[in-house]
């Protein structure tokens, strides 16, 4: 956190589900001497922590990915009681009085109840103040399109679905959004892992990376290798090259991973790169790039959260 504040990043997500509350907990301790008018948070509603009173033991939350003790399970409500009560634990453990976005958590199997119930809510929330923006973040990019159409939702995290591998956002969502002024954010542009280094253990979509997704990044490596451009620098880039979106969102487990990130968000990347990934077959010839100024160069400034 030091690393990435030092860096200049000044946005921050977590959510119950990370470790659950550990994330909350952990972020808000470093953030409690920052300002709280200099950073943008965001946290997630969706699943509720309740005690597991047969849990405890360390890292038997390893089957959810985190290496941390169940002494909670998740209980998925997205009603409107379900969202209040997930926002007032959150703000408890992060330890602040508001959060400047409230997202809706992958409710992929319980849609309706998060446009019926969680969404309204988190309008009236809004509306006093609670929290400054709705927004709603998943793996999928067709629902997040059905709320930027069907409600006032002001930003969509979208991870793994608008990256150098694969682009199912360009399909639906993001054209919606730019068409209606709402922001998305990328998450997951490193696809879990497999585009800062393709080999045969890398992992995709949270399990081992497939051979014929495998061999698609090993190609975008070729790429990058004859320019000269590292896989993760263009990887963490090519998001920006479509107007709706606003930022991208990585995860780091060191110092060294935070400053990494940055430094490579502001290579130049040039335009023959993409170029190029277009005549191999691994960019369709309308996909928007960003231009070869680095992050932060351009006008109007995006910024790495």
């Amino acid at each position: 956190m030091d690393a990435a504040w030092n860096a200049g990043v000044r946005t921050f997500d977590t959510a119950p589900h990370y470790g659950l509350g550990l994330s909350e907990r952990r972020l808000g301790a470093a953030l409690r001497d920052r300002p709280r008018d200099a950073y943008t948070l965001s946290t997630k509603v969706g699943r509720l922590l309740v005690p597991n009173p047969d849990g405890g033991a360390a890292d038997d939350d390893l089957t959810n990915g985190f290496a941390v003790s169940a002494t909670h399970r998740r209980v998925w409500d997205f009603s409107a009681d379900g969202v209040l009560r997930s926002l007032e634990a959150s703000l408890e453990r992060i330890g602040v009085d508001r959060v400047d976005v409230a997202l809706l958590h992958d409710p992929d199997d319980h849609a309706e109840q998060a446009l019926d119930e969680a969404y309204p809510a988190l309008e009236r929330l809004r509306a006093e103040g609670v929290i400054g923006a709705i927004g709603i973040g998943m793996n999928q990019s067709a629902l997040p399109a059905r709320f930027v159409r069907e409600t006032d939702i002001d930003v969509v995290l979208l991870a793994g679905r608008y990256t150098l591998l694969e682009q199912d956002g360009l399909t639906e969502l993001l054209p919606e959004a730019a068409a209606r002024g709402r922001s998305v954010v990328i998450g997951g542009v490193f696809n879990s892992g497999l585009l800062t280094a393709p080999r045969p253990d890398a992992t995709y979509d949270y399990a081992p990376a497939p051979q014929p997704v495998l061999d698609r990044a090993l190609r975008l490596l070729a790429v990058c290798e004859r320019h000269g451009v590292p896989l993760r620098a263009a990887a963490l880039r090519f998001p920006f090259g479509h107007p709706a979106v606003a930022s991208v969102l990585t995860g780091a487990r060191t110092p060294e991973e935070v400053r990494d990130t940055v430094e490579q968000l502001r290579r130049p990347i040039p335009d023959a790169l993409w170029d190029e990934l277009r005549a191999e077959g691994l960019l369709n010839p309308d996909t928007p790039v960003p231009a070869v100024a680095p992050v932060g160069d351009a006008m109007p400034p995006k910024e790495p959260s």
